[in-house]
């Protein structure tokens, strides 16, 4: 039998949750119309009454306020607005990652060129990097090539923008590697 991974979905982000109409448990609320004008505090079933009249909804906006708030709205479009604000705000929020960019000993003129570009492009987005080297057989006899390569890597990255050494250059077992940052 095949498992379902999917099944559960997840909202991909969160939306707060509002009481609306029958759901408002406080005996009175301070409410506001739907042109933003206060009716003042009034008891949660005349609100109930005049948002029903109106055509709208009420909606707790505010549940810990004294009394609590409730507006009278529709409530399909704030709910699409509240979702609209979290996705906007989501998109704009960058996560950082650290980027690995892998060089060796032997690694041309080139391709180094290309890596500089690459690395380059991980620090304008925001991210950090990490150039690695991996030492292979006889390699790792002469593990001072490759921190120099990193050495002068970085100091090339250096012209760009000024960088931070998050992680010193250090070696485990045959890899070499260092985590660099904008500064």
């Amino acid at each position: 039998m095949r498992i379902h991974r999917h099944r559960v979905r997840k909202p991909k982000f969160d939306i707060p949750e509002y009481k609306t109409n029958r759901e408002i448990t406080a005996p009175e609320l301070r409410v506001v119309d739907e042109n933003d004008v206060s009716l003042g505090v009034i008891s949660t079933a005349e609100a109930i009454r005049i948002a029903e009249e109106r055509g709208f909804d009420l909606v707790e906006v505010s549940p810990k306020a004294e009394p609590p708030v409730a507006k009278i709205l529709d409530h399909g479009q704030f709910r699409y607005q509240k979702e609209k604000e979290v996705r906007k705000q989501k998109v704009q929020s960058h996560e950082v990652d650290i980027k690995g960019v892998r060089l060796s000993v032997r690694i041309g003129e080139h391709d180094l060129t290309i890596r500089k570009a690459q690395a380059k492009k991980f620090l304008e987005r925001g991210d950090k990097i990490r150039p690695e080297i991996v030492l292979r057989g006889r390699e790792k006899a002469h593990a001072y090539l490759a921190e120099e390569i990193i050495t002068n890597f970085i100091k090339a990255l250096e012209e760009y923008f000024p960088l931070r050494v998050e992680q010193p250059i250090n070696k485990q077992g045959g890899r070499i590697t260092a985590i660099v940052a904008r500064g």
